[in-house]
């Protein structure tokens, strides 16, 4: 029987190196005859998860399907190697078929009001009744999430404000889960957590308009979030180009300042957090590293960040990591990433679904 062998420091278990073994994409524990060595030494890591990520979406807006494959390429050369494509305006189930590109997991398209959200990426529901039946269709359209639009600019107040009604949004979920996906937002701002909790949501996306109350109640109920930190830095500039609304202006402003001390709070409250760009639109593709090192800045560990990227985030989207039988999706690196994060940014081998990309 032929295949590859790989030795180093297996992660997240550390110790002594040990053997890997890659047989038709997946791994062996135990020793293959005859198994090519492709790397003999340094550290192994399960591929890297951008958990919040745009195929497909462009800063002007959808691209095409050839422009959508460079983006997930240059996620592939950085370690990313699983993408939670949270919302996305192009139909991306062709990247899917290609062996050589990250797996995707799709949310299907935005659900938002309109008016109340970047105009033709999401789809448009003028009546919060028809929330739960468009999650239904985006559910027969992804793999297993359902991506909410759950605040935004309201230019009638001229400040963040919710988007759906609190009965909607318990009917919409309950569809959602009743057809096994789970259902995530977007939520800048603090008013419209309590009816997303309260209709049981199960992940948060940016989250910061979390208060004492709101974190608590996600930290029991184990509510993800994931706070595309790096995008967060955008806030500033967003603000700057609202003059028009001075109470929202104010508002951006507030959130961006205190967000190192809301996602540190969350963080030491035990929500679940893990590791997301928010690429696609005014961030660039390939940032993972920047935004687990983002993550360490809020009081994560070295490992606690580097698992919210890899086997923690793996686990929580349904992916074993490098155990028996699992996919051989691997990321080597020569020096120890707990031991300093930069390490990640120089990827000695990457192997995706037992193929090696260098």
């Amino acid at each position: 029987m032929s295949g590859l062998h790989l030795r180093g420091v297996v992660l997240p278990d550390g110790g002594e190196p040990r053997d890997l073994w890659v047989v038709n994409g997946r791994i062996r524990t135990n020793p293959v005859p005859g198994a090519t060595t492709v790397s003999d030494g340094g550290y192994l890591v399960p591929g890297l998860v951008d958990a919040h990520c745009h195929v497909g979406l462009g800063p002007r807006g959808v691209v095409d399907l050839p422009e959508a494959v460079d983006q997930a390429l240059t996620d592939r050369r950085a370690g990313t190697l699983l993408i939670r494509d949270c919302g996305s305006p192009l139909d991306t189930r062709p990247l899917q078929e290609r062996l050589d590109l990250p797996r995707i997991i799709r949310a299907g398209r935005h659900l938002a009001r309109p008016k109340r959200y970047i105009k033709y990426l999401g789809v448009e529901i003028e009546d919060p009744a028809d929330l739960p039946s468009a999650v239904a269709e985006q559910v027969a359209a992804g793999d297993g999430w359902v991506k909410l639009v759950g605040d935004w600019i309201d230019r009638g107040t001229g400040d963040l404000a919710p988007l759906w009604t609190a009965d909607a949004l318990t009917e919409a979920i309950k569809v959602a889960h009743e057809n096994k996906a789970r259902v995530t937002a977007h939520v800048f701002g603090e008013d419209a957590l309590p009816a997303l909790l309260d209709a049981g949501i199960d992940c948060i996306e940016h989250g910061t308009g979390l208060t004492d109350d709101t974190i608590d109640r996600m930290a029991r109920a184990g509510t993800a979030l994931v706070p595309t930190l790096i995008n967060i830095e955008n806030f500033p500039s967003i603000a700057a180009g609202a003059d028009k609304y001075p109470a929202y202006q104010s508002h951006m402003r507030h959130l961006h300042a205190r967000n190192a001390e809301t996602i540190a709070k969350a963080v030491e409250a035990g929500v679940p957090v893990y590791a997301g760009t928010d690429a696609g639109g005014g961030i660039e593709h390939g940032r993972i590293v920047d935004e687990v090192k983002a993550l360490h800045g809020v009081g994560m560990t070295p490992v606690q960040a580097l698992g919210a990227a890899s086997w923690a985030a793996r686990e929580w989207l349904g992916f074993p990591s490098l155990t028996e039988g699992a996919a051989a999706d691997v990321v080597v690196y020569d020096a120890d990433p707990r031991e300093d994060l930069d390490a990640l940014r120089h990827p000695k081998l990457v192997m995706l679904r037992g193929r090696i990309h260098s």
